[in-house]
């Protein structure tokens, strides 16, 4: 049984810490949401060396000559660019124009205003669930020391559960705080963000991954302990009955010698019975009465 317990100590302690990971990976990175934005091309600078596919091209090199009429040989869609972005708590980064790398910004710089409270919430509750969560580990990793008696680990369990559990509710209301304002912003965002596609990215799902890991540890460390106190019940209540069976039989004047106790496993709290030598058996403090009301083992 102690092996059990140990085991269920190491698997919440393990789940603790594989939350904590993926939390601390997913809030320091910005690809919550990533999709792509509609430009329109700009005007392609300096020499010609190599075609270039981000702008538009004059049909003639001279294009500071006012006296030339200058075309356009992009019509449509070929007009238009395709940016890749991406967004987190705290940054929002697209293509550059010459798409070899990103710009970013903060993120709070693109939420509508009425939206920032709720921004600023999402990361305050971001920042509890980390602390929760690693609070909630060192405590299962305290509670594993041996230097602490029984009942100090069970309080220390119980404080453990209890941290992780709030760790995941602040967690999921981060989250969803989070969808809330980039789903705003993305409506009523400034018009050189709003994207003309977008989906959740992989720092989304290790985020809610995160949170699942967590109530998880949150779980077996509450089994554990409310199976440990179930346990600690029991075997107290039998005690208690197998002292109070000995004072009786000690108030019959028997001689221990010539008597034995036995409880059975799965009646423990029905009957108990008292063999003395194996001559005579007798119920103690019996508790099943027949259909005319008369005790009996």
């Amino acid at each position: 049984m102690g092996l059990q317990r140990a085991q269920r100590a190491s698997l919440a302690l393990i789940l603790n810490y594989v939350a904590l990971a993926m939390a601390v990976s997913a809030v320091t990175t910005s690809y919550w949401c990533e999709g792509t934005r509609k430009v329109v091309k700009p005007f392609c600078t300096g020499p010609v060396t190599v075609k270039q596919s981000y702008c538009i091209r004059f049909n003639s090199s001279n294009i500071n000559d006012t006296r030339l009429v200058q075309y356009i040989y992009e019509t449509g869609e070929e007009k238009f660019l395709m940016r890749k972005f991406h967004a987190g708590i705290w940054f929002s980064c697209e293509q550059t124009v010459d798409l070899t790398g990103f710009n970013c910004r903060e993120f709070l710089e693109i939420a509508p205003d009425h939206e920032i409270g709720v921004l600023w919430l999402c990361i305050v509750a971001e920042s509890l669930y980390i602390s929760l969560l690693f609070t909630g580990g060192t405590l299962m990793v305290i509670e594993m020391c041996s230097c602490f008696n029984m009942m100090n680990k069970l309080k220390l369990n119980a404080f453990a559960a209890l941290c992780t559990a709030l760790s995941g509710l602040f967690g999921m209301v981060a989250h969803m705080m989070f969808t809330t304002s980039f789903q705003l912003a993305v409506s009523m965002g400034p018009e050189d963000w709003r994207p003309k596609t977008w989906d959740y990215s992989w720092s989304y799902f290790l985020a809610w991954g995160s949170f699942a890991t967590c109530m998880g540890s949150a779980v077996t460390a509450l089994n554990r302990y409310t199976k440990t106190i179930i346990e600690f019940k029991f075997k107290q209540r039998t005690t208690e009955k197998k002292l109070s069976i000995k004072q009786k039989i000690l108030e019959l004047d028997v001689p221990e010698d010539l008597w034995y106790i036995t409880s059975f496993p799965g009646q423990a709290d029905q009957h108990t019975v008292l063999s003395m030598n194996g001559i005579e058996s007798f119920c103690i403090n019996s508790t099943l009465l027949d259909n005319e009301g008369r005790e009996y083992c």
